[in-house]
């Protein structure tokens, strides 16, 4: 069980017909081949294997957010070129077999030793419950917070970028092996944070902000325990800089080892003073309750 909320930063995926019998695909790199088999990029290439992707196509991908640095960015451009290539043959699925579809790529073709949140709360947007049962299978339940909690989470909750980015593969390797081998300690620590995210449910639904803040504080000192490549010492001071100088909690946003920290603060220019003489940028924010649509061309 985890909660987990979508925000306002887009990763924008384009499909379109070409006079060229080949594969055109534009996103950090740039590819030209006509196999979908000697396709680079590894989510392309299963997609449009998966979906028998014919030549004549440029695929085009830009995205508000670089690539690994723990925004669910994999999980939210496998879900998102889905939905395109759905959307550019006219066809129609459910939004949850498309998020499982997403899954399906990443952790069974792939073998990514990742989860499910990612491509779900891109799917459906919004501050979401998952459940995930050991079937497989994942319940989405919106969390009842208020209005009044919304705007308190939009306004006092900040984001700065570490400088780093990372693959989530290398941190999350570690942690998925220990936790098939039964590894005790991991395996406490994994059911205490789904402890942490039932606590979290319920602050957010009381609207009990100050007890969600130290909880963000609590999630974070576990998820540092469970491997030491979770956090280095520019993160851990960075952290404690912020913890000094107004925030009420905070942790590393994804896998860990870079990306962004998020902060809830009632003391926002103290905060946001001591991130710039850190040398950490903000990426404000607000949270985005569709998920992933469809924006047709005329």
């Amino acid at each position: 069980m985890l909660i987990s909320g979508a925000i306002n930063k887009y990763v924008y995926i384009t499909l379109n017909r070409t006079f060229t019998n080949d594969y055109f695909l534009k996103y950090s790199a740039i590819e030209r081949v006509e196999k979908v088999a000697d396709i680079d990029h590894a989510i392309i290439r299963e997609a449009f294997a998966l979906h028998s992707v014919e030549p004549a196509i440029e695929m085009v991908s830009v995205a508000d957010i670089p690539a690994g640095t723990g925004l669910g960015s994999s999980g939210s451009f496998t879900f998102g070129l889905l939905r395109a290539i759905y959307a550019f043959r006219r066809r129609h699925t459910t939004t949850s077999n498309l998020a499982e579809e997403a899954c399906h790529i990443e952790i069974d073709r792939l073998k990514e030793p990742v989860g499910k949140q990612d491509q779900f709360i891109a799917a459906f947007g919004g501050l979401t419950c998952f459940e995930f049962t050991t079937e497989g299978q994942v319940h989405v339940t919106p969390l009842l917070v208020s209005n009044e909690t919304l705007r308190d989470l939009e306004e006092n909750l900040l984001m700065f970028f570490t400088g780093y980015s990372r693959n989530a593969h290398e941190v999350l390797a570690e942690q998925k092996l220990r936790s098939e081998q039964g590894d005790e300690a991991m395996i406490e620590n994994l059911h205490f944070v789904k402890e942490l995210g039932l606590r979290s449910k319920h602050a957010l639904e009381s609207g009990d902000l100050v007890a969600f803040a130290s909880i963000m504080n609590e999630h974070w000192q576990y998820k540092r325990r469970r491997s030491q490549t979770v956090s280095n010492d520019k993160i851990d001071r960075s952290y404690q800089v912020g913890m000094d100088h107004g925030a009420l909690g905070g942790k590393l946003v994804g896998a860990g080892a870079g990306g962004f920290l998020l902060f809830y603060t009632k003391s926002q220019d103290e905060l946001r003073g001591a991130m710039a003489r850190e040398g950490l940028i903000e990426v404000p924010f607000g949270f985005d309750h569709d998920g992933s649509v469809v924006l047709v061309r005329d």
